[in-house]
């Protein structure tokens, strides 16, 4: 039994003397591999910053910056891993760590796709600029100005004083109107008539009224424009030009115009006409008017007998 645990002892002795040969020999790879990633790590680290610090003299987007200068690190980061690996001679690992790198990435692909997709539409909206943070915009229904624009989501405050996020992704791919980019807009204002008045007079009077008022952009010249025969009117389009795109430089013109309107139709004799509606209870194959009334037992002395019985 001796003799056999001292071959045994033999054996293991031999084995740890091989691995602290082996050791020695790779020792020299280890020590200089990992140099070599400390300086890339540290070299990737200084490049961050003067990526950066470049960007921010040609873009104001700091996230934009800071996300491009980051990748740029993580790159040269993992490039020194790489070559650290193969400095101590370990291949396999390389390719091990490559095709692991590979499925987690197509696996976290799939899971994150949505993110992926605001994160990359985030990265367009920097780019391209299709609006600047305090713009007017109106986008998925929701209308108001920008209050910042990040990675992932657009922050809209609307007129009600509501922050709404946005994801990028929906930012990105459907129609958006910037009202503050042309700096100029519109204020168009339907107005109906009744059909006994006389539509030179109305249009007349209309012009006179609006062109008076300062609330508009005087520059350009107010328009009017009759549409159509409406059920109880005869409607037109007023437009004219507000002195700035600011909701409450709009708001204040079409303000003003009403009122003015309103005030020079009153001194004309001009008819804004309530709606009409005509009740025909003779049509064929129905009845008349007495005879529904009869027929409940609202007419004269029958409704009041009826209303008797029922005190």
């Amino acid at each position: 039994m001796n003799i056999e645990w001292e071959k045994y002892l033999d054996k293991a002795v031999a084995k740890l003397e091989l691995w602290v040969e082996e050791a020695v020999l790779v020792l020299p790879n280890i020590v200089t591999g990992l140099l070599v990633f400390v300086v890339f790590f540290m070299f990737a680290r200084v490049l961050k910053n003067l990526i950066a610090r470049a960007l921010s003299r040609f873009s104001s987007y700091t996230q934009l910056n800071l996300l491009i200068s980051g990748v740029v690190s993580f790159v040269v980061i993992g490039l020194g891993l790489i070559i650290a690996l193969e400095i101590m001679q370990l291949g396999k690992a390389v390719l091990s760590l490559l095709a692991g790198v590979g499925v987690v990435g197509l696996a976290l692909g799939f899971a994150f796709q949505d993110i992926a997709a605001n994160f990359m539409s985030g990265m367009l909206i920097l780019m391209r600029r299709p609006f600047r943070v305090g713009e007017i915009v109106e986008s998925n229904d929701f209308f108001g100005t920008i209050e910042g624009i990040s990675l992932r989501n657009t922050r809209l405050k609307t007129w009600t004083g509501q922050l709404v996020l946005i994801p990028n992704k929906e930012v990105y791919q459907n129609p958006l109107t910037n009202y503050s980019q042309t700096r100029e807009r519109r204020v168009d204002l339907p107005v109906g008539v009744s059909y006994g008045d006389d539509l030179e007079k109305v249009e007349r009077v209309t012009l006179e009224a609006v062109r008076s008022i300062d609330e508009r952009d005087k520059s350009r010249d107010v328009e009017l424009f009759y549409e159509g025969f409406g059920d109880s009117s005869i409607n037109f389009m007023l437009r004219f030009w507000a002195p700035s795109v600011e909701q409450k430089s709009y708001l204040g013109a079409k303000h003003a115009a009403v009122k003015a309107i309103k005030r020079a139709f009153d001194e004309n004799d001009v008819t804004i006409p309530f709606p009409i509606r005509t009740l025909d209870f003779g049509i064929k194959g129905g009845q008349t008017l007495a005879e529904v009334l009869k027929g409940h037992n609202l007419g004269g002395r029958g409704s009041q007998t009826g209303h008797e019985k029922s005190r």
